[in-house]
């Protein structure tokens, strides 16, 4: 079911909705440049054990709408506690992926009325200033690729070559976070502007600080990449374990030989995880 759900006076997002009738719903959070439909089979499998699911296209992704500022991680989190009390909701697990990760960290943190348990899925810890030499290189490094001569038909066959154990909704749904022209051809849906906007709150905003104001139960569920040795690996784990050694009431549930996009990898696993962590909390939910 899509949801068209006003945040501000000029802006309405776009939702993902799945009924469900659970005590505890999900409120799923995309990444930069992602959108709510690379969570649909993660909440396929929520929907499936009865809870119901809201999957949000952040302003400027996916079918939600594209101002001209507004771009930055405050924004975001004001954006989804706007949608959450329009829709009703007043305590959720939040899940969120890459930089959602560290757009649902600030929501827990100024929100704790809101959000009964954290999961970060490969985010929530995106410090860049700690792992690149300058802002230059980080907004080098996360410069959008150029779309000049992409079509449906070519960026299809490029992300199932990339990823052959995507499925093939995955496959289109990855298509479909950039604008499809009359002619079959791509754009981005953002401006470079709104872009490197994103990326400089991502740079001087990091979830650290918020980390102490979190007194949920936190899941922490980060990709080892497949093909990292054991010394890699381990690096990946301590830099995870430091950083958000803030939250004081997280636990760890590693993928190994996985790429970024878990949820989209992983689907089953992913809402697994989410089940059993909404499971924690739901005797206490049910009291309340």
């Amino acid at each position: 079911m899509d949801l068209s759900v006003p945040v501000t006076d000029d802006v309405t997002l776009h939702v993902r909705h799945r009924p469900g009738t659970a005590s505890l719903p999900f409120l799923l959070v995309h990444g930069m440049a992602s959108s709510a439909r690379l969570w649909d089979e993660v909440a396929g499998h929520l929907a499936a054990a009865g809870h119901a699911v809201y999957a949000v296209d952040l302003r400027g992704h996916g079918d939600s709408d594209t101002p001209g500022t507004g771009y930055d991680t405050p924004t975001a989190v004001a954006d989804l506690a706007a949608a959450a009390a329009a829709l009703g909701l007043d305590r959720v697990v939040v899940a969120g992926h890459s930089w959602g990760g560290n757009v649902a960290v600030r929501l827990t943190a100024e929100r704790p009325e809101l959000v009964a348990a954290l999961a970060l899925v490969d985010g929530g810890w995106l410090e860049p200033a700690t792992s690149f030499p300058s802002w230059e290189a980080f907004a080098g490094a996360l410069r959008p690729a150029s779309l000049e001569g992409a079509t449906v038909r070519s960026v299809t066959d490029y992300f199932r070559a990339i990823h052959p154990d995507w499925s093939p909704a995955a496959i289109e749904a990855a298509v479909a976070t950039m604008r499809v022209n009359p002619d079959g051809s791509l754009s981005r849906r953002m401006s470079t502007e709104q872009h490197e906007s994103m990326l400089r709150s991502i740079w001087n905003e990091p979830p650290g600080p918020w980390y102490a104001a979190i007194t949920v139960p936190t899941l922490l569920m980060p990709a080892i990449p497949k093909g990292a040795n054991d010394t890699w690996a381990d690096r990946i784990r301590a830099r995870i374990r430091e950083t958000t050694a803030g939250l004081r009431h997280a636990t760890m549930r590693e993928y190994v030989d996985s790429e970024h996009d878990l949820h989209v990898q992983h689907p089953r696993r992913v809402a697994d995880d989410l089940l059993d962590l909404a499971r924690v909390v739901q005797p206490a939910h049910r009291a309340r």
